[in-house]
């Protein structure tokens, strides 16, 4: 499990790690499997974990007061997953993360993460990568739910993950696109025909 992470920093950062960081990693990531439905984080909890999925997919929403869960991120193999806020200043998280199907995940600690490997440059460069690429990602998804309707939204989607529409059911797919899953259904339907 821990050379799909070497793999993934090694990509991230353009570089080989030296035997020694790859030796802190799997020291500090530790591997833990998830069955479907199975939480990761429940919200009103303190993230305390920094986690990679290996294997999986994992879904991130809030309830509100209807008892509606609205989706706020989908996560697939070889990407990170937590609470960033909650798991940074040690405070409640308002979301919950489920795994979807079977997952495996490497999870570093808070403490081990914080005291540890928050020390190292390789790790500060990635975290400065993984910023900078979710900035933009935030901006974008903005932009999308303001500006394109909700036709565009699913082929914006549709374009840059194909593979959620394979993972993630379709009343998920249309809560993190913001509509109706009678809204997604007529868009799918409407794309089969063109």
């Amino acid at each position: 499990m821990h050379d799909t992470l070497i793999a993934y920093i090694n990509n991230a950062l353009g570089k080989t790690l030296s035997e020694k960081d790859e030796h802190l990693l799997e020291s500090v990531f530790k591997p833990k499997k998830l069955r479907k439905h199975q939480y990761m984080l429940q919200e009103g909890e303190v993230c305390r974990f920094a986690g990679f999925i290996v294997r999986g997919a994992c879904k991130q929403y809030t309830v509100d007061k209807s008892g509606k869960e609205n989706i706020i991120g989908l996560f697939i193999e070889h990407w990170w997953v937590g609470d960033r806020e909650s798991f940074m200043t040690g405070t409640p998280s308002p979301y919950n993360i489920e795994a979807v199907e079977d997952v495996e995940v490497l999870l570093a600690g808070r403490e081990d993460f914080l005291n540890t490997l928050s020390r190292q440059p390789f790790i500060n460069e990635m975290m400065n990568v993984l910023t900078e690429k979710h900035s933009f990602h935030l901006i974008k998804r903005v932009h999308a739910a303001h500006t394109l309707t909700a036709e565009e939204r699913y082929h914006d989607l549709h374009k840059k993950y194909p593979e959620f529409f394979q993972r993630f059911p379709q009343h998920i797919i249309a809560s993190y696109l913001g509509m109706t899953k009678e809204t997604l259904s007529r868009i799918r339907a409407g794309s089969g025909k063109k």
